[in-house]
């Protein structure tokens, strides 16, 4: 079940779907808050309870308007076959370099809702992983994630770098991580602070399929997911292949066989950061990811390495905590407007 797809019908998903979706906005059900991991860095204190003044948003040159880099995973292994597939080795320096240059782990949940709470100067990043493969998670026999895995790696690097929040947003069909059906390491990830998506039940190509199809694809995975954590509620969908629906709104909000959904965001396989929830051009229906990969090879131009090198050398242009949670500051200057909706909070400077 791998997303494999050749580069010229990546761009055309991405196309495809950010002309033709509609702006729509879910109201999230809260989750329970992530478990706190006090061997790996838990979610930091909300800037809110702290007693000192709040920052100022110039003097940490805050911009809540920025853009938001979503990373894209499938495989870790040793010898990559596509682009797609990334090394243990690789992997690791890639969270290195995120926590050295402050960016704090985020669900894709937590971005599109706007719970962005992280520290004043900081930047969220969004980690995703599809299609469910044991290389990014599993169990050992006491319960522990298995060493090498993509969430064990996540973890110890967190060890290494408090405040870097060992969270991440895990995509999955039937049969996730090699179990049978997920009621063993579904209910540790939830239980951990991660968040569980839906990748439809046998990762469906929902652009080849009918309206009443698209819906029970995305039902019956949510529904997957369900009995393995009963009650969880899920609130995202990578798409397959990244390939959008005929009627594209089906992929945030629909129902069969007894099952609804009601979605915070649908995520794309995408090559390009995604806008602050913020911003006006946000739209949950179409959030583009980029795919993680080293500065050289097929697309690198698209891949992780080339794009953290651009926001790093024009952080002007990426999201920055002002480190107040219910304050959203942007610079006048920056050129992006802040959703009608966010008026009453969004502060210029």
């Amino acid at each position: 079940m791998n997303n494999t797809l050749v580069p010229s019908k990546l761009r055309l998903a991405a196309a495809t779907v950010l002309v033709a979706a509609t702006c729509a906005c879910a109201d999230v059900p809260e989750q329970p808050p992530p478990a706190a991991n006090p061997a790996a860095g838990s979610a930091v204190s909300a800037p809110s309870e702290q007693s000192s003044p709040p920052p100022d948003p110039a003097a940490v040159r805050a911009n809540e308007l920025g853009q938001v880099p979503v990373l894209m995973y499938h495989r870790l292994v040793d010898q990559p076959t596509s682009v797609y597939d990334r090394t243990p080795a690789a992997f690791r320096a890639e969270l290195e370099r995120l926590a050295a240059e402050n960016y704090v782990p985020v669900t894709a949940t937590e971005y599109a809702s706007g719970r962005i709470d992280i520290p004043a100067g900081a930047h969220p990043v969004v980690l995703t992983f599809d299609d469910g493969d044991p290389t990014q998670f599993a169990l050992d026999g006491a319960g522990q994630p298995v060493p090498g895995t993509a969430i064990a790696i996540l973890r110890e690097v967190a060890d290494r770098h408090p405040g870097f929040r060992p969270v991440a947003s895990l995509y999955v069909n039937a049969a996730p991580f090699g179990t049978s059906d997920g009621s063993g390491v579904l209910p540790w990830l939830r239980d951990h602070g991660f968040e569980i998506g839906n990748h439809t039940q046998y990762h469906t190509n929902l652009a080849s399929v009918s309206d009443l199809e698209v819906q029970q694809a995305i039902a019956r995975g949510q529904r997957e997911i369900h009995q393995a954590v009963p009650n969880y509620t899920v609130t995202s969908l990578a798409l397959p292949f990244g390939a959008v629906p005929g009627t594209s709104a089906l992929a945030m909000r629909g129902a069969a066989d007894g099952m609804s959904y009601d979605y915070a965001c649908v995520l794309l396989v995408g090559s390009n950061p995604a806008p602050s929830p913020f911003a006006a051009d946000f739209d949950p229906l179409s959030t583009p990811r980029i795919r993680s990969q080293d500065a050289s090879g097929d697309e690198a131009r698209y891949g992780s390495a080339v794009w953290l090198d651009q926001l790093a050398a024009a952080p002007q242009h990426r999201y920055t905590s002002d480190g107040v949670a219910d304050r959203i500051s942007y610079p006048a200057a920056g050129g992006v407007a802040p959703a009608p909706r966010f008026a009453a909070r969004a502060v210029a400077y």
